[in-house]
C-alpha cells in the first residue's frame, strides 16, 4: 500500500509550530537575560567595592560606587564618570546583514541568532549632581547573551573585537566580569573634551539666564568633535 503523501499544515498547526518553537526560544533567551543581569549587579557591587577602597587609601577626593536602580536598570559610579547599564526586556534578532549569520554556528541552528540585550550608557557624574537635563549621554557598549548562554559584544576600540567570538564565548562569571572591567577601562580613557572655539562663542541671553540660574548648557565628552577613533559604528 503506498503511502499517503503528508498533508500540508494549515494555519492552526503553524501558529502552534511557531509558539512551541519561536516563542520558546524567546522565552528561554529572556529569562537567560534575567539571570544574566542580576549577575551583572552582583560583579558590579564586587567591582565598586574592591575599587573604592584601593582608590580611597590614594586619595579620599576619588569614588566608586554601585546603584540599583531595580529590575531593568542599575549604575556604577566611578570618579566623574557613571555607566548605566540597562537590560532590554525583549529579545531581539540579529540584523541579517551581520557576518555572523556566516558562521557554522548561526547556520546550524538558526534560533541561536536571538538575543538579549544589556546596553551601557556612559554619562558625566555632574551631570546629574547639577541635574544638567541637556547633557549627553554615550552608547559605549552592547552585550548580547543567546538562548544557549553564548555571548558577543559590540563597542568602541578594544570593546569592538576583545569579545566577538560567539561559538565559543560562554559568559560565565569570570568572563562577564573581564567584560565589565573593560568597559570601566574604557570610560575613563574616554575624556571630556573642550568643543571648538568657533562653536561656543555665542552665547544668547536665554542660555545665559540659564546658566545664572544653575542650568548648564549641554556637556557630553566628543560635543563638537569627531575624531576617527570615536566616530566608528559599534559593530
Amino acid at each position: 500500500m503506498s503511502k499517503k503523501p503528508n498533508a500540508t499544515k494549515g494555519p492552526r498547526d503553524l501558529i502552534l509550530d511557531t509558539l512551541r518553537t519561536k516563542s520558546c526560544m524567546k522565552q528561554d533567551v529572556y529569562h537567560r537575560t534575567i539571570a544574566l543581569f542580576a549577575q551583572l549587579k552582583e560583579v558590579l557591587q564586587e567591582i565598586a567595592i574592591d575599587l573604592e577602597q584601593q582608590v580611597m587609601d590614594h586619595d579620599r577626593r576619588l569614588t566608586v560606587g554601585f546603584t540599583d536602580r531595580g529590575g531593568t536598570s542599575c549604575e556604577l559610579k566611578v570618579a566623574g564618570d557613571v555607566i548605566i547599564f540597562h537590560m532590554h526586556t525583549n529579545v531581539f534578532r540579529l540584523d541579517q546583514e551581520h557576518s555572523l549569520w556566516r558562521t557554522e554556528y548561526l547556520a546550524e541552528d538558526e534560533m541561536r541568532g536571538y538575543f538579549g540585550v544589556v546596553n551601557m550608557y556612559n554619562f558625566l557624574s555632574d551631570s546629574f549632581k547639577f541635574n544638567r537635563e541637556r547633557d549627553l549621554g554615550y552608547l559605549v557598549s552592547r552585550l548580547f547573551m543567546n538562548k544557549d548562554g553564548h555571548f558577543f559584544v559590540q563597542g568602541k576600540r578594544q570593546l569592538g573585537f576583545l569579545y566577538n567570538d560567539l561559538a565559543g564565548g560562554v559568559l560565565d562569571r569570570a568572563k562577564l566580569k573581564e567584560v565589565l572591567y573593560s568597559v570601566i577601562l574604557y570610560v575613563l580613557e574616554f575624556d571630556l573634551l573642550a568643543p571648538p572655539y568657533d562653536q561656543v562663542n555665542q552665547v544668547t541671553v536665554s542660555e545665559m539666564n540659564e546658566l545664572n540660574a544653575g542650568i548648564q548648557l549641554s556637556t557630553g565628552k566628543r560635543l563638537g568633535f569627531r575624531f576617527q577613533a570615536d566616530v566608528d559604528d559599534i559593530g
